[in-house]
């Protein structure tokens, strides 16, 4: 017993990171048995808040009802929220009945926001300053307002109908003189996020303006909360982890501690995908049999040719879904990026496909053979730069993610198209082969 009064001592004294971080290399049962002590020391709100929402929630189901809404009660506003939404809608609701009031309300309302927009990520605790206030005024309400508030970075004026008016600098504030009216020090050129706003445009913003804190508005400009810089940050680490798993078709939600039986529910039905593109290739290359029977070398030309195209459209698809990340790729572009890309296509295959051509021909000592392959590494780097911009373009337009799939259409377009090109080139240009 005396060990673990140790180890709680030395647990306080950490940031609430720190003591997540220690919450989720536990057993459950030691997990859960850590986070009643600190339950009883009012410090577990903060390590929940601090852990990924999945694992949280996890873990609070682990205690005792009573236990679990207190701790809840405790936690911000927006990562409470954040743990709510991975729990059962009845059990959400047995939760929110449990709460005080106004509490029930602050996070009934955050939850009817979709989570990957501004009002999902946003903290309605934010403390609105009157344009009547002085200066002295102000600084007693931020005062007597910082433990509730999410952060205090900077100040936000509203009028009477609660709409943003403008920022005001904690600085001017703390210098000016005590009487001073706040609509004197007010910046009314103020930056906001709309509430409808999507998590990637909040980052975008954040990026941009290197603020640490932005204002949260409804349509009509009423001051609805604020998001952090920290609450950005974990959205562009979600955002980055999506996008590196999307472009090797690993569900986002798999993790490195996955069990291996929900590893394989999640990766199979991509590898049968992969499986009917692969197959979809090899019909191809079965259509193609005897040329390739007669021609031996074929067999060595088409792996080379249909890997290039793969790589070369592969730049292009990663540089256009970096693109749309960033809010860089405008729709009306499209037709820019595509001519962009065939030209590359054709450069890069006339230098490639020379190359190719050359070697092929010091290889056999058959010029037609190397003129075939030249013509084939042309075509597929030309297909392959016009696929990395019409697939994930045209992804997006059905609503999908364009980094989740890109990569296997992609292949399967250079696979395919390559091949059977390589293929109609040795039939047309080599003699005897029909």
């Amino acid at each position: 017993m005396e060990e673990k009064k140790v180890v709680l001592r030395d647990l306080l004294l950490k940031h609430p990171a720190d003591v997540a971080e220690v919450l989720s290399h536990l057993s459950d049962e030691q997990a859960s048995d850590l986070l009643h002590r600190l339950y009883l020391r009012r410090a577990a709100a903060e390590p929940l808040g601090e852990m990924e929402p999945e694992e949280s929630a996890e873990l609070l189901s682990e205690l005792d009802r009573t236990e679990a809404i207190k701790i809840l009660s405790r936690m911000d506003p927006d990562d409470a929220v954040d743990l709510l939404e991975e729990l059962p809608e009845a059990e959400q609701r047995k939760i929110l009945s449990s709460l005080g009031r106004k509490e029930a309300e602050v996070l009934t309302d955050l939850l009817a926001y979709p989570p990957d927009t501004a009002g999902g990520l946003m903290s309605p605790e934010v403390v609105a300053l009157s344009l009547d206030m002085s200066a002295q005024e102000a600084i007693d309400l931020l005062r007597r307002r910082v433990e509730e508030a999410e952060t205090v970075y900077y100040a936000y004026a509203v009028d009477e109908q609660g709409q943003l008016q403008g920022v005001l600098s904690l600085r001017d504030l703390a210098l000016a003189r005590p009487e001073t009216h706040l609509s004197s020090l007010l910046m009314r050129e103020v930056i906001s996020v709309p509430v409808e706003a999507d998590v990637e445009e909040v980052a975008r913003l954040f990026d941009k303006y290197n603020y640490y804190a932005l204002p949260v508005v409804d349509s009509e400009r009423k001051l609805l909360g604020i998001i952090t810089i920290d609450d950005v940050i974990d959205v562009i680490r979600e955002e980055a982890t999506e996008d590196i798993y999307g472009m090797a078709s690993v569900p986002i939600e798999e993790r490195v501690d996955t069990t291996w039986i929900s590893s394989l529910r999640m990766r199979l039905p991509w590898l049968y995908v992969r499986l009917g593109t692969a197959l979809l290739a090899a019909v191809v290359v079965g259509v193609f049999e005897e040329t390739i029977a007669k021609v031996a070398a074929l067999a060595v030309l088409m792996g080379v040719i249909a890997g290039q195209g793969g790589s070369a459209g592969m730049q292009t698809v990663t540089i256009i879904t970096r693109g749309m990340a960033l809010g860089e790729l405008e729709h009306r572009r499209g037709w820019h990026l595509l001519a962009k890309e065939a030209l590359l296509g054709i450069v890069n295959g006339v230098v490639i496909g020379a190359t190719v051509g050359i070697i092929t021909y010091l290889w056999k000592g058959d010029y037609l053979l190397g003129v075939a392959a030249c013509l084939a590494m042309l075509f597929v780097l030309v297909v392959g730069g016009v696929a990395g911009v019409a697939i994930p373009l045209g992804l997006r337009g059905l609503g999908k993610d364009p980094a989740l799939a890109s990569g296997i259409f992609l292949t399967t377009v250079t696979d395919v198209l390559g091949f059977g090109f390589l293929f109609l080139l040795a039939r047309l240009f080599l003699p005897g082969i029909k």
